[in-house]
């Protein structure tokens, strides 16, 4: 309960996200939502993205954030609704007509330097891909703009990234000078820009998840989709903290 009023606090009076196209997002059935991931430590891309389709979707469903192994181990990741990523997890939930929200870019994002924002890193080997083709699922790309300039990275700290199991340790203006409260990014507007889904099951039956090439003609194309749809919100934003 607490990690819920927290995330729609910074969800309406923080960030004031606002969801363009939600209504894209199946109202019921099986989805798999594919956001883009910032710089930032914590995943927050993929818990505004399940605060938007709770509160802002019109028919108000829930979608099962799954993040990294680091932030699943953390105490504040179940209260925060959020599981472990893994093509088992995502297969479940997806088979019980659920909606999952990935960041296929993964920790590797962590790592991203100011010239790279919003420049998609890579989609690894596309497990979300096979996820999807297996389970006939739609796959809905949303683009969140605003959090890569929420929290700026002053340097990195890779060999203390790495023990901690990140690829680097991003050190802000806020992190780690005042403690877990420097988790919490800058307050930028944040919009999320959500597109029409890849109807992954009309192209491919669930057999294809046998052939490399389909699982990686699903994860470029969707890794395609996403990239256009950042780039045109960032064109399109008035600016960081106006959005």
């Amino acid at each position: 309960m607490v990690g819920a009023t927290v995330l729609r606090a910074l969800y309406r009076l923080w960030w004031r996200v606002e969801a363009v196209g939600l209504e894209r997002v199946p109202a019921r059935g099986r989805a798999l939502l594919v956001a883009n991931r910032a710089g930032i430590l914590l995943p927050y891309e993929a818990l505004m993205v399940a605060v938007a389709v709770a509160i802002d979707h019109p028919a108000g469903r829930v979608a099962w954030p799954l993040v990294d192994d680091w932030v699943a181990r953390l105490r504040l990741s179940s209260a925060l609704g959020a599981l472990r990523a893994t093509p088992g997890v995502m297969r479940r939930l997806l088979e019980r007509d659920e909606a999952v929200i990935v960041l296929p870019e993964g920790r590797e994002a962590c790592a991203k330097s100011r010239r790279r924002w919003y420049r998609l890193a890579g989609f690894g080997r596309g497990g979300f891909a096979r996820v999807a083709i297996e389970t006939g699922t739609p796959i809905v790309p949303v683009a969140v703009v605003g959090p890569e300039e929420s929290q700026p990275v002053l340097w990195r700290l890779d060999a203390v990234g790495r023990w901690l199991g990140l690829p680097s340790l991003p050190i802000t203006p806020t992190f780690p000078w005042l403690g877990p409260a420097g988790l919490v990014p800058l307050p930028t507007k944040w919009t999320l820009h959500v597109g029409d889904p890849l109807d992954v099951a009309a192209l491919y039956p669930p057999e294809a998840v046998r052939d490399p090439r389909s699982v990686l003609r699903v994860r470029d194309q969707v890794r395609e989709r996403l990239q256009a749809l950042v780039s045109e919100g960032v064109r399109r934003r008035r600016g960081i903290f106006l959005g």
